[in-house]
């Protein structure tokens, strides 16, 4: 029996990969010394993996994201090799768009597929990464995007053009097989994810050709994961070496099995160890499994994690202030690597005294109950979730309350983070600033903020966020029944990094958490300020969540403690409350059929976070998700004001607002965030006359895609500026569109 992993996470224990890349961006890190860091921080993965695993990937290093490598392995972008094109595909003014990975919260490039008169575009094997990556560790499999996946996920191109471009590929993909084979590759990874979602039947029948193609080039390993597989009898005959499968997340792929057994000539690459929460392996269960499998196949078993590692830190190791009980009962990517190690020690019996003893922590403490928490929720009433009014009746009673210009323009919440700001709040955490000292200091940003929002004529203000080191974090560390990490950094896109709080218990909210900033810099102005807060989809979402109860009642605990502090919000006269789901769509799960399960319980908790008073304006932001496939849910949220990412796609978003009549109020960002270029008043102008083709105008708002905390303010001032003389050319176009009430 082997052991197999993949996706240990690129960012380094000290997250090497960021201060790299970041420093070379900002021109004090030169190219050869962004390589060579890089290479020994790839090295030091690789060796990570063959300490504790027989087998795992060469080539998961990715400057940037794999998926952009992909498009460029495909000839899709000019590629003459410098940093600077790669890059600016990635953040300068020609960046791809950027959305989630699945229902991660992880965030790729999606490539650009042209389609002109018909024809595919004349892919070929312009860069051959996985050959170079391959020559460097040669005892590793190649690693490689699969075709289906790389087109499911990419855009630009018509439906029925799919099985063309699909066949396009082929021969690429065919000539990289071969090179890897005959550069010695023993079997090559290609993961295909997108085999877990909704596949039609007449996609099932074009990647059944592919790979009936592909196969005979090369011994090829095919991984799926975050859910099951629905066609996966189907796969059986093709002449695939092996199939990776997740028996974590996709319940159904054991069930198949059972039922149908798996073929003898592959090796079943039995996904056990989860590669998505922190809560360590119950060995014993997953052993049983390995054991069912062996009666119900006689086909070789690898033992493998159940996802991609990078979804989690890279090691527990360095926590040492959390909790000792929760510390003995979570597991990063390298205790997931010793999982695996323990696992197939315990199945083949030379390891089973320390399999047993890792095993005495897999279960919760009795401590992390709190009755009274779980008394509220199960006391919630339909009524619970209902604002009271119906929009029509709030929006009166919010315009009599706010009486804002036409296109009136806001911000979604945070301001530029400075690097001295950074330190003095470590400064802070680490006891050598006074709270007095450092509430002196975010008082004074916060008076700067609203100066510069008021000198700008933006009509709704926020406070900067300046307290705030992650809008997931900064509440989780003010709630009860969350606990955080020193070091467990993870990816979101890019370099941009986040720690995951981890949820443990029944979660409460024991004081006023942004009362005291958001009143302050309410006091400072005429114009309504935003309370600023986050949802409970996305507490959860960019958490580590606890198992033990379902993962509705978890969602409603947190609702009720936000719906807490919106409470305290308007006691202290705050109009304007935005609470935000921008992981509301990543959430969903890959397949259809269980969207009703869920989003009946997302739906659900935001609303009973959100049940202000009608003449509250309740606000929410989203941003990078596929609004066409969950207007109907967006509208069922019964949000006053919703603010949508919408400059990379250059606002196709607004295309889903044409299919559903949408009644409330809809700001689709103008200014791309992620991006240092300034805009131009033109290209904000151009998103807002497409939203009002399909929106009346005076339920258009003008705001950016998203946040501005990782922006310069050399940045930040022209673009807001830039935004603002747009809203007021626009107001001077449609001031007579509207009628006079």
């Amino acid at each position: 029996m082997r052991t197999y992993a993949y996706g240990y996470p690129r960012l380094g224990r000290k997250r090497e990969y960021k201060t790299l890349i970041e420093g070379f961006w900002a021109g004090k890190i030169p190219e050869a010394e962004l390589i060579a860091g890089l290479e020994a921080l790839e090295a030091e993965r690789l060796e990570t993996y063959r300490r504790f695993v027989d087998g795992f990937p060469a080539g998961e290093m990715s400057l940037y994201d794999p998926m952009l490598d992909t498009a460029l392995i495909l000839g899709l972008y000019p590629n003459g090799g410098r940093l600077e094109d790669y890059f600016a595909l990635a953040r300068g003014e020609r960046a791809l768009e950027l959305t989630k990975w699945f229902n991660t919260n992880y965030h790729y490039l999606v490539p650009e597929i042209p389609f002109f008169g018909g024809e595919p575009p004349a892919f070929r094997l312009a860069w051959n990464k996985p050959l170079e990556a391959f020559r460097k560790a040669p005892d590793g499999f190649p690693y490689v995007i699969g075709p289906y996946t790389f087109l499911r996920l990419s855009k630009g191109y018509p439906p029925e053009a799919f099985g063309a471009l699909l066949r396009a590929l082929l021969p690429a993909y065919a000539e990289l097989f071969r090179s890897l084979k005959a550069a010695g590759a023993a079997m090559i990874h290609v993961d295909e994810p997108a085999w877990a979602m909704d596949v039609p039947p007449e996609h099932v029948t074009l990647l059944r050709e592919a790979y009936a193609v592909l196969g005979r080039e090369a011994d090829l390993l095919v991984f799926t994961y975050y859910d099951s597989v629905d066609f996966l009898e189907q796969l059986y005959d093709l002449p695939l070496r092996g199939l990776g499968l997740d028996l974590r997340h996709g319940e159904e792929n054991l069930e198949a099995i059972r039922r149908s057994g798996f073929p003898a000539d592959k090796i079943l690459i039995a996904g056990v160890v989860d590669g998505r929460n922190v809560w360590k392996t119950d060995l014993q269960e997953a052993a049983r499994r390995i054991e069912a499998l062996r009666q119900w196949t006689s086909a070789e078993i690898w033992i493998s994690n159940a996802g991609p590692l990078y979804h989690l830190p890279v090691t527990v190791e360095a926590e040492n202030r959390l909790d000792a009980a929760l510390r003995e009962r979570i597991a990063f990517a390298a205790e997931r690597l010793m999982e695996l190690r323990l696992l197939k020690g315990l199945m083949t019996g030379e390891g089973a005294e320390e399999a047993r003893r890792w095993n005495t922590f897999v279960h919760p403490v009795d401590r992390w109950h709190r009755p009274e928490v779980r008394e509220r929720v199960s006391q919630l009433r339909p009524e619970d979730f209902s604002r009271g009014l119906p929009y029509a009746e709030r929006i009166r009673l919010q315009r009599e309350r706010l009486p804002l210009p036409l296109f009136p323009t806001t911000t979604i919440g945070s301001f530029p983070q400075t690097e001295d700001l950074r330190r003095a709040r470590t400064a802070y955490r680490a006891g050598k600033l006074s709270e007095a000292e450092y509430r002196a200091i975010i008082r004074e940003r916060i008076q700067h903020v609203i100066r510069i929002q008021e000198e700008l004529g933006l009509d709704v203000l926020v406070h900067g966020e300046f307290e705030r080191s992650d809008m997931v974090e900064f509440f989780a560390e003010r709630l009860e029944g969350f606990a955080f990490t020193q070091h467990g950094w993870i990816l979101s896109y890019g370099t941009r990094v986040y720690r995951p709080p981890i949820l443990y218990g029944d979660v409460s909210r024991p004081r006023p958490m942004t009362v005291e900033e958001i009143a302050y810099a309410q006091s400072l102005t005429d114009k309504p300020v935003k309370g600023m807060l986050t949802g409970p989809v996305t507490m959860l979402a960019w958490s580590f969540v606890r198992e033990d109860i379902p993962v509705r009642e978890v969602a409603f605990q947190v609702a009720l403690a936000i719906q807490d502090e919106v409470r305290d919000l308007e006691t202290a006269g705050i109009r304007v409350i935005q609470i935000d789901e921008p992981a509301f769509r990543e959430r969903a799960p890959l397949k259809r059929r269980r969207w009703p399960e869920y989003f009946d319980w997302a739906v659900k908790a935001f609303r009973l976070a959100s049940r202000a008073r009608p003449e509250t304006q309740i606000h929410t932001h989203m941003c990078y998700s596929e609004f066409n496939e969950i207007i109907e849910y967006i509208d069922a949220l019964d949000a006053d004001v919703i603010s949508i990412e919408a400059t990379r796609s250059r606002g196709e978003v607004i295309g889903a607002f044409e299919r559903h009549r949408y009644e409330r109020q809809i700001g689709p960002g103008v200014y791309d965030v992620h991006s240092p270029a300034v805009p131009a008043p033109e290209s904000m102008e151009a998103i807002i006359e497409r939203a009002v083709r399909v929106i009346p105008v005076e339920n258009v708002w003008v705001n950016p895609d998203c946040g501005l905390k990782t922006r310069r303010w050399e940045e930040v001032i022209p673009a807001l500026r830039n935004m603002v003389w747009t809203a007021q050319h626009l107001r001077e176009r449609y001031r007579t569109a509207v009628p006079t009430p």
